[in-house]
């Protein structure tokens, strides 16, 4: 980028988590999700501290904003969620309305490979002083032909007092790597400026090819026409 960003957004902010952490460092942000809890639980952590309620309930396929920001991410997959080719180009679009001419989108998206099996179970950990949080996820149904995947998903979480499990599953459509790039190009709003894997390290670019699976596709908006 040719300037520092100031202003940052967030499709699919959930309830805030990265959001206030970039406010703490002095950044302007906004942000959008559907839930309508998520989005009063992170506009009311900005009220207790004194920040701005920048949170609103939006569909990241179809909404509109009177400004813009220099930077947004969504980095964690949540793209995926829209279910059809209609809903994920829209929303190219929606972000390149929101994100001035030059400026970043930073893009997250676990690919499906062609050339290697892909990955069928995942696991992580949290943990913030007494409350930890075990998470596995594995595929339940893989229909190429639709292209919606399907994937159970199970919390298991523990405090001092008590310990529960919270089981659901996730929808989300695929893509392969050819996929991906053929609807960045269709939205006709971003050119691949980079890519990098879920290590997040600016250091060490990498090169998406069939094997590639998670890509976090740094976008960045194109001009606007003259």
């Amino acid at each position: 980028m040719e300037r520092a960003p100031k202003r940052l957004f967030e499709p699919a902010c959930g309830t805030g988590r990265l959001l206030y952490a970039l406010v703490k460092k002095g950044f302007r942000v906004d942000g959008l999700d559907l839930n309508p809890k998520a989005v009063e639980f992170c506009n009311a952590r900005f009220r207790r501290h004194g920040v701005r309620e920048s949170a609103f309930v939006a569909d990241m396929s179809d909404f509109s904003t009177t400004w813009k920001c220099d930077l947004a991410f969504n980095t964690i997959n949540s793209f995926r969620h829209l279910c059809s080719e209609r809903e994920a180009r829209g929303h190219l679009q929606c972000m390149g309305q929101v994100v001035r001419p030059g400026g970043l989108y930073l893009l997250g998206v676990h690919l499906t490979p062609t050339t290697v099996p892909p990955s069928e179970t995942e696991s992580w950990s949290a943990r913030r002083g007494h409350l930890a949080i075990n998470t596995h996820m594995w595929t339940n149904e893989r229909d190429t032909e639709s292209r919606i995947e399907r994937f159970g998903i199970r919390f298991d979480i523990h405090s001092p007092s008590k310990s529960f499990r919270i089981t659901d599953e996730l929808v989300l459509r695929s893509y392969t790597p050819k996929q991906m790039n053929r609807l960045i190009k269709s939205s006709k709003c971003w050119d691949v400026a980079a890519t990098y894997d879920f290590g997040y390290d600016v250091h060490q670019p990498i090169d998406v090819d069939a094997s590639t699976e998670d890509v976090v596709y740094v976008l960045r908006r194109k001009p606007d026409a003259s």
